[in-house]
């Protein structure tokens, strides 16, 4: 049978595109997207990483052995680590403290992101997290490998780029991503369709979290 990785990296093969092809990402690479779309982005993304970061804990309490739970946890909390120095680093050069996102509402589509994945880890088999939350690290390597083959070096989002570019996230990636298939292997039909269709809904919110920074989409003015 093909690996479960396999499998929901095919099946998201033109949702993955249109990913790549979303506005915010091409301008990126460019190193001409607009600061406030960028800033909107990264306030978002540090809120995000708030609730990721629990998921990713309830995640490696779920695991079903001690060796995934080490490696699962240490490879996954590491990510995070360098993506919070990197969130860190871009909120000072936007002139916002990072105390201050405490106080900051999440947009609707981080809102649903975050939501989707606290509900996984709450409410879903461990076969089925770990599938939610693959996306946000695979998609991110893909995305992040693929604009730094074209970006200049003066891109003023290098820091972003090279980040999501680095060996050492590919291989943090690497690990979830073999997280996943030990799970789907153990796991019965139903499980495995239950992951493939977590694994798109998340892919699905990658899109919308994107887009919705490009649009600076936030909750409708009405009291």
């Amino acid at each position: 049978m093909i690996r479960f990785s396999e499998e929901a990296w095919q099946r998201t093969a033109s949702l993955r595109e249109a990913i790549h092809a979303l506005p915010f990402n091409t301008e990126l690479a460019a190193g001409t997207l607009a600061r406030d779309r960028f800033q909107h982005y990264i306030v978002q993304d540090a809120l995000y990483l708030g609730e990721f970061s629990r998921a990713l804990a309830l995640a490696a309490a779920k695991a079903p052995d001690t060796g995934t739970l080490q490696s699962f946890g240490q490879s996954a909390l590491g990510a995070v680590a360098v993506e919070r120095a990197l969130h860190e680093h871009y909120l000072r050069a936007f002139g916002v403290d990072p105390a201050s996102l405490a106080d900051a509402e999440p947009a609707p589509d981080c809102l649903a992101y975050t939501s989707f994945l606290i509900a996984a880890a709450y409410h879903g088999p461990w076969e089925v997290l770990v599938a939610a939350l693959l996306p946000c690290f695979w998609i991110y390597w893909d995305v992040g490998c693929a604009i730094a083959r074209k970006a200049a070096p003066e891109n003023p989002y290098r820091a972003w780029i090279d980040t999501y570019a680095d060996e050492r996230f590919g291989e943090a990636v690497e690990k979830v991503i073999a997280a996943s298939d030990r799970a789907a292997e153990a796991a019965t039909g139903a499980t495995r369709a239950r992951m493939l269709s977590a694994f798109r809904r998340a892919c699905q919110y990658e899109w919308l979290f994107w887009d919705g920074a490009y649009q600076l989409r936030g909750w409708p003015p009405i009291a």
